[in-house]
């Protein structure tokens, strides 16, 4: 069962999911190579705490971190390990909040140092994919609206979808109705409603869209070796249309990067 919330619990989940953003911002200053995630790991849980909030992912299902890092070929739900961070590496950070009762949740893939073209590319397609997506979560349409403009913009550049993993509703818990699938045919799927907030994380891969996962019981890898890229935000239909609560601006700031491309989900400017 979908459950709307009212602009009140809409702004408290924003308070959360901004959260999220100040922490990938505060990560996106530390990534080089040589850094393990576990340093990662320690520092974001020490920066949520000192702002008010607990780790989202930390004791849920058992998860033994507050980042899950998924390096090169692992599609999600890496655990923080000691081994550094090398030139060329991709690293997908998700990151979730507890605060004031509701969750954030969402994710970025940052490249460390240079990267190879087809990575680069696999990641920019990734992003792009995110925003598609997220045109699509407005009044009238359905779940599968959204994942069928994901798929076909990342199939198009020839990169696979990933369908045993899928986004989903966000509240007070983590993961609640509808699942949102990056994949699937127009007009099918659970229609939107007003005030729904979900997690849009299109997850695609450069190889095969097969996977399997590791024996630590978390981990998720591409099953040719291949990488693969994860972005993810947090988005409520307001007014019939899709308002991001989260950003990606902390993590531009830290790297010194110039985007417009949240502006048109916003209804008012951003301060960071």
């Amino acid at each position: 069962m979908i459950i709307p919330k009212t602009l009140e619990e809409i702004e408290l989940m924003r308070q959360s999911a901004l959260l999220v953003s100040k922490t990938l911002g505060m990560i996106a200053t530390e990534l080089k190579p040589g850094v393990t995630t576990l340093e990662l790991d320690a520092k974001a849980e020490e920066f949520i705490r000192d702002h008010g909030a607990v780790p989202g992912f930390k004791g849920l299902y058992g998860c033994p971190s507050t980042l899950l890092t998924s390096v090169n070929d692992q599609i999600v739900h890496g655990l923080p390990t000691d081994r550094p961070l090398e030139e060329g590496d991709i690293v997908s950070v998700d990151c979730g909040t507890v605060m004031n009762g509701f969750y954030g949740d969402h994710a970025y893939t940052f490249e460390i140092g240079d990267v190879d073209p087809a990575t680069k590319k696999l990641l920019q397609i990734t992003k792009e994919s995110l925003y598609v997506g997220i045109r699509e979560f407005r009044l009238g349409n359905r779940v599968e609206d959204v994942g069928s403009a994901i798929q076909r913009y990342c199939e198009k550049e020839g990169y696979t979808v990933v369908r045993e993993l899928v986004g989903h509703g966000l509240g007070r818990k983590m993961h609640e109705d509808p699942e949102m699938p990056n994949y699937g045919k127009p007009g099918n799927g659970k229609r939107f409603v007003e005030g729904m907030v979900v997690a849009i994380e299109p997850m695609i891969n450069l190889g095969t869209r097969n996977i399997k996962q590791l024996n630590d019981g978390w981990t998720i890898v591409t099953r040719d070796g291949k990488p693969s890229a994860h972005f993810e935000h947090d988005v409520a239909l307001v007014n019939g249309k899709p308002e991001l609560l989260s950003t990606y601006q902390y993590i531009y700031q830290a790297l010194g990067i110039t985007s417009n491309e949240e502006d048109e989900f916003r209804a008012k400017p951003l301060v960071l």
